[in-house]
């Protein structure tokens, strides 16, 4: 376990044209518009990036694309899980292929499984590559990982972090004294400034893609030691957040990114796609929460 990640990620959305496929050349705008608010890297094909949404090749060319217009300018993760475990380890072998610095996978879902096969799962997929992994480790998932199997996990050398969504500090508290080289980062994007607390090494969100300045002015107080401006930048950006949680997320951050010039078209169906109306209550909200557009 030696590679550590740090900075602040967004969880790159994915722009899509009317049939859902790829819009490459938005991605690149895009990945341009975050890389010039200074982004210190991207997960890609995530949870907010519709990656279990979209079908494999879609897939396969979000990644070629976003790691080559990357290139050495930022860190590229690639979520790879998949329903089909022969295609995660397919989208595991293309990403290593295309040049990622690492891949990342929830855990399986749906079917209750076991302790034993969870391990099975990452060991697996670690095995299939030698780059680092990083267990996507989400509520939304219904998989709970123990200590005791996070301790097995990181006992598999590229096994190196995980991405802790999960609003329970208390385990990440833990997680951080019992595994010190684990590479930790934050995901609810609403508590930052409580993971970087609890001892993360930055944090990846679904947010960032709209008001990266402002989240990272949370990350850079907290290190140059001002808790304060960081709590209080959090504040800010919470206010932004509650009108997002109120609606939907990636529609939001998509509605936004379309009103900054950027055409990353509507979400994945049955996402809700909004009308005008509902686009401009919307709008009026963010702008009353402090979002300048």
């Amino acid at each position: 376990m030696e590679t550590r990640f740090q900075g602040v990620f967004p969880a790159l959305i994915t722009p899509l044209t009317k049939y859902e496929r790829l819009n490459a050349p938005a991605l690149e705008k895009l990945l341009a518009y975050e890389m010039a608010q200074g982004a210190d890297g991207f997960y890609i094909g995530g949870a907010t990036g519709e990656g279990l949404l979209l079908d494999l090749p879609e897939r396969k060319r979000l990644c070629e694309k976003s790691v080559e217009y990357i290139g050495d300018r930022g860190v590229k993760i690639v979520h790879i899980a998949d329903m089909n475990f022969r295609d995660t380890v397919a989208l595991a072998k293309h990403a290593e292929a295309c040049g990622a610095d690492a891949i990342s996978s929830i855990a399986p879902i749906y079917f209750k499984y076991d302790e034993d096969e969870i391990f099975n799962y990452y060991k697996a997929i670690a095995e299939s590559v030698k780059l680092p992994l990083i267990i996507y480790y989400t509520a939304a998932a219904g998989v709970t990982i123990s200590h005791e199997l996070f301790a097995r996990l990181f006992s598999i050398d590229n096994i190196t972090g995980v991405k802790w969504t999960s609003s329970n500090y208390y385990e990440m508290i833990r997680l951080r004294e019992r595994f010190p080289r684990a590479n930790i980062f934050n995901g609810p994007d609403e508590m930052l400034v409580c993971g970087l607390a609890a001892g993360a090494d930055g944090g990846i969100g679904s947010t960032y893609n709209v008001m990266y300045p402002l989240i990272r002015r949370i990350y850079d107080c907290f290190r140059a030691g001002d808790t304060a401006g960081a709590l209080a930048s959090q504040q800010q950006a919470d206010k932004i957040i509650a009108v997002m949680l109120r609606y939907s997320v990636i529609p939001v951050c998509k509605l936004i990114l379309e009103e900054l010039g950027i055409e990353v078209g509507a979400p994945s169906f049955p996402m809700e796609v909004y009308e005008d109306e509902k686009r401009e209550q919307i709008h009026r909200e963010l702008i009353d929460a402090g979002f300048v557009f």
